[in-house]
């Protein structure tokens, strides 16, 4: 029964892990599958979509929202357009914002209608093992995505030493009994270590529709201590900020005109703000021909080159916590190449 059943896999991770890497990374690398990929952002503008590969022509991208609060509506009926396509699905992927508990997605494939035409196969949990928050609290989103993970992959790990692997996985041990751990750099790993290995366990979990709330009987998470109540909300008094999740804000900007590079460069090295977190973006320099992808995490950034696809243009998101938003478009505006 379970192979006629489509599978899903869930990328969760914080905020500049590697979850669109590790999502490039399947699909560069998986053969003769037709994927689906939902990817749920946080900011006013998309980026994701443009960071996918190209060829991706199931990208169905979600609007932005409260996680616990409005993307499962949209994410159970996106789901059954994708069931409903005259194209057959092998596999579908749901990459979900850094700022995201995974658990309510998973309970959207897990309960109801959906069981009878997917498998939740499995939730894969992204860390950031350069970055590594050792203060996450028990009820925070990081904490939800490394409890709820069925693989954890330690990313990063060309970065630091292996002192700090090492104190990131004793870490992770104190909030989950016996973590599937796997390290990687550039999110590179083997696709039959991740794929289809059937993890999560939905015949575990037992719903109450009436209550909306969750008990686990035996699924690997109940040796943990943690309270689902804590997961339920009020929403007709939850504040529908979709842009401040847990006190986090996303700045969005975009313009048709070119950056100077030296002038960008400048904002790099001196305007950013310290409390920028993670930054993405598609860039367009005037000298240059070429399309530039950029990623911020932390204090470093990369920035690689391709060939243009689409019209040119700067698109560029930053997340971070108590953020002047106009500053830094002004900031941002003054990078263009027009500018005096």
């Amino acid at each position: 029964m379970s192979k006629k059943l489509l599978p899903v896999t869930i990328i969760s991770g914080f905020l500049g892990s590697g979850k669109t890497t590790l999502l490039n990374h399947i699909l560069k690398n998986q053969v003769g599958l037709k994927t689906a990929v939902l990817v749920n952002e946080f900011g006013e503008i998309g980026i994701d979509n443009d960071l996918i590969i190209e060829g991706s022509e199931d990208m169905i991208e979600l609007n932005n929202g409260c996680i616990c609060c409005s993307i499962n509506g949209e994410l159970l009926n996106t789901v059954y357009k994708v069931l409903e396509k005259s194209e057959k699905i092998d596999y579908l992927i749901v990459e979900t914002t850094g700022l995201a508990d995974p658990l309510p997605v998973a309970m959207t494939f897990a309960a109801g209608d959906l069981r009878e035409k997917v498998r939740l196969d499995s939730i894969i949990t992204v860390i950031d093992g350069e970055n590594f928050d050792f203060e996450i609290k028990n009820k925070s989103v990081a904490y939800s995505q490394i409890l709820y993970g069925d693989i954890l992959l330690l990313n990063k790990c060309d970065l630091v030493k292996e002192e700090q692997l090492k104190k990131v996985e004793k870490f992770i041990n104190k909030i989950k009994n016996e973590p599937r751990i796997l390290r990687s750099t550039n999110s590179e790993v083997g696709l039959q270590t991740i794929m289809s290995v059937g993890l999560f366990e939905t015949d575990t979990f037992k719903f109450d529709k009436d209550k909306e709330d969750l008990e686990e009987n035996s699924h690997d998470h109940s040796s943990h201590s943690h309270d689902h109540s804590s997961h339920s909300h009020d929403h007709s008094s939850h504040s529908h900020d979709l842009n401040n999740i847990e006190g986090f804000t996303s700045v969005s900007y975009e313009t048709f005109e070119p950056f100077s590079l030296r002038k960008f460069q400048y904002f790099l090295d001196n305007q950013i703000s310290q409390n920028v977190f993670r930054a993405k973006g598609i860039l367009w320099f005037m000298e240059s021909e070429r399309k530039h992808i950029f990623h911020l995490s932390g204090k470093r950034f990369s920035l690689d080159d391709e060939e243009w696809t689409k019209e040119k243009s700067n698109k560029i998101v930053l997340i971070g916590k108590n953020l002047d938003h106009q500053t830094i478009k002004n900031q941002l505006s003054s990078c263009r190449f027009s500018t005096d």
